[in-house]
């Protein structure tokens, strides 16, 4: 299997594609980059980057991340190593070390048996398509920077900024811990044994959360199911929030920038209604506009609307909603996959805030009303939308892929035709949207009606459409 190489990093299964060969050609290539970027001193020195260095859990990131950090260490770049951070705490060292660049090493919610690098400009951000093609080309050539034995850099190491992540979600001001605290929330936390582990729980501690369960927060970085937070994955999650009876659950990937919630039934609130329940409380301390990727439910239009705000919809990845956030002054935005991006505190998918506003958000709904005090009351507050995500595998990659879906779409004519990423059928009352994943060699298909079963139907319409038409296994 082939590395996966997009805005989302450089993905790929250690001991394959993920090579040694392969991670210390990508840090030349990123140090050598940074090093473009920069410029001499007055006495005419060569500039010396710094950079950020974060991983998750995996038993694998560790001897990447010194892999790695030795390896920008001499191509002549000073390393600050964060050790076990999240992606969100990376990107706010990344900007308050003042740094050229930062690595993150996780594969996200990918099986243990993957890793990445995901790769920050200075600002604490997912490279651009730009950067990223001028990494590759860097890559292709060859041409790295190195340093002679006179200018190797340095290799510091820094393990407080998740106190200073936490600091500054405590510091938004529409965030007031008393109002938590008044609640006398038991929530359980599941960090899937990853990055987030401790920092979850002491964030909830810190903001008033009054009785904290744990499961799967020792940080060994072996997942004890499939890391994704979808429903197939969290049966022993539910059975755990049955039995301590709590009053909702806070589930995390291995990197915490995803976020899901299990209502106190065991019903899942919705990876799509994090970002929807996060926005619709937001924008009543802070007015503007929202954006969410094309794979996003249409119920965050909804609550835009709601409040004279418009919604916009970008390519799926990180990056891409970033640019049009800022091409929009939005005052939030993320993706449906449970990533809530709030530009106050940074401009990075990050779990960790969105739980401050979901427990904000719960803590004064239920000030308000005393009669339904669940998180499954809460949630019938938004519009019901069903989303069916499917996928299928593909061979390989079809160079003419994106011929191949235009012609599955000629057969709906009655649909409007997005091809900025994949292929979007945006129907009156349900969309479709078809599209290669970032991080693996398959077809994302999702869909969206008034009803699951609708939704299911619509997806298998597409996907028979596609098995006649792509190679697929």
């Amino acid at each position: 299997m082939s590395l996966m190489i997009s805005v989302s990093g450089i993905r790929g299964i250690v001991g394959e594609s993920l090579s040694p060969e392969n991670l210390v050609a990508f840090s030349q290539a990123f140090a050598t980059l940074l090093h473009g970027q920069g410029q001499k001193n007055e006495a005419g020195e060569n500039y010396i980057p710094k950079v950020v260095i974060g991983r998750d859990t995996r038993p694998t990131g560790d001897a990447i991340a010194t892999l790695v950090g030795s390896t920008m260490t001499l191509c002549g770049c000073n390393v600050i190593d964060l050790g076990i951070a999240t992606t969100p705490t990376v990107e706010i060292a990344t900007a308050a070390e003042q740094a050229d660049g930062g690595i993150i090493v996780t594969a996200s919610h990918n099986p243990v048996e993957w890793n990445a690098l995901k790769l920050l400009d200075r600002k604490g951000e997912f490279l651009d398509e730009s950067a990223v093609q001028q990494l590759l080309d860097i890559f292709g050539e060859k041409k790295f920077t190195l340093a002679d034995w006179k200018h190797v850099g340095a290799l510091e190491q820094k393990h407080d900024y998740d106190g200073e992540h936490i600091r500054r979600i405590l510091s938004l001001p529409c965030i007031d811990r008393d109002t938590i605290a008044a609640q006398r929330f038991r929530v359980l936390i599941d960090a899937v044994e990853g990055a987030g582990s401790s920092i979850v729980p002491e964030l909830c501690r810190q903001l008033g959360v009054e009785e904290i369960e744990t499961i799967s927060c020792n940080g060994t970085g072996i997942f004890p199911r499939n890391p994704e937070p979808l429903a197939e994955n969290l049966v022993e999650t539910v059975d755990c929030l049955k039995k301590k009876q709590c009053d909702f659950a806070i589930v995390v990937d291995p990197d915490v920038d995803r976020l899901a919630l299990i209502c106190e039934d065991g019903a899942l609130f919705g990876e799509e209604y994090s970002l929807v329940a996060c926005a619709d409380f937001y924008l009543q301390h802070k007015q503007g506009d929202v954006v969410n990727n094309l794979s996003s439910t249409r119920a965050l239009r909804d609550i835009a609307k709601k409040h004279g705000q418009t919604c916009y919809s970008s390519k799926v990845g990180e990056a891409n909603v970033v640019t049009v956030m800022k091409k929009r002054k939005a005052v939030i935005g993320g993706e449906g996959n449970g990533g809530i991006i709030l530009p106050e505190l940074h401009y990075g998918r990050d779990a960790l805030v969105g739980i401050a506003l979901i427990l904000q958000a719960l803590a004064e709904w239920r000030e308000k009303d005393s009669a339904n005090r669940t998180i499954s009351g809460f949630r019938k507050q938004y519009p019901d939308y069903f989303m069916a995500k499917q996928k299928v595998r593909l061979s390989d990659k079809p160079e003419n892929l994106q011929d191949q879906l235009l012609t599955i779409a000629s057969a709906f004519p009655e649909a409007s035709i997005n091809t900025e990423d994949g292929m979007k059928l945006d129907f009156p009352e349900e969309w479709v949207h078809i599209r290669p994943s970032n991080t693996e060699p398959i077809l994302r298909i999702y869909t969206e009606a008034k009803s699951m079963e609708r939704a299911e139907k619509l997806a298998e319409t597409f996907i028979r459409e596609i098995g006649s038409k792509i190679d697929t296994l």
